[in-house]
């Protein structure tokens, strides 16, 4: 199947939430499945208006993400003193590992500059994640941190990009 590269943006509604709550990663990106005990508590969470979550579409129609802009987006335990825009956010399970990371966070960067206009852009991954790692330092993020999550334990890298526009 060949995947589009123009993606679109919409609020995070209930429906999609509740959708994107059921995702379930294989290992070892198992960590960003959400849990199903949790159902109830992971949809309110994508619907919480503070958190800006964002459904993305490709140009069939399909629901092929979702994004974070803001605050949702921190890890506890990083330095988030810089001024820049926190994004996350994941792609449909079946759809990772496909090439289509770096057009899916263009895409983000796109629609983040024209809704909240950045000074910079600022994400935080996993340091197992290399997969993502590579894709964020071929979109123009770069590496400022390195630190243990408070909460679980876990090393993260916190990379930064200008914001360009």
């Amino acid at each position: 199947m060949k995947m589009a590269t123009s993606f679109t943006f919409h609020k995070m509604d209930a429906r999609s939430a509740r959708e994107i709550a059921t995702w379930q990663y294989d290992p070892p990106y198992d960590r960003y499945s959400f849990d199903p005990a949790r159902l109830e508590e992971n949809v309110a969470e994508l619907l919480t208006p503070d958190y800006h979550y964002y459904t993305v579409w490709n140009e069939q129609g399909e629901l092929i993400g979702y994004r974070c802009f803001g605050e949702d987006a921190r890890v506890p335990g990083g330095d988030y003193s810089a001024d820049a825009l926190d994004m996350g956010g994941g792609l449909r399970p079946n759809l990772t590992g496909q090439g289509l990371g770096a057009s899916f966070m263009e895409a983000a960067f796109a629609f983040a500059t024209e809704h909240f206009e950045p000074a910079a852009f600022r994400t935080t991954v996993a340091a197992f994640n290399e997969r993502a790692l590579r894709v964020c330092v071929k979109v123009g993020y770069r590496e400022v941190q390195r630190f243990i999550s408070k909460s679980t334990g876990q090393p993260f890298v916190i990379l930064m990009r200008e914001a360009v526009g």
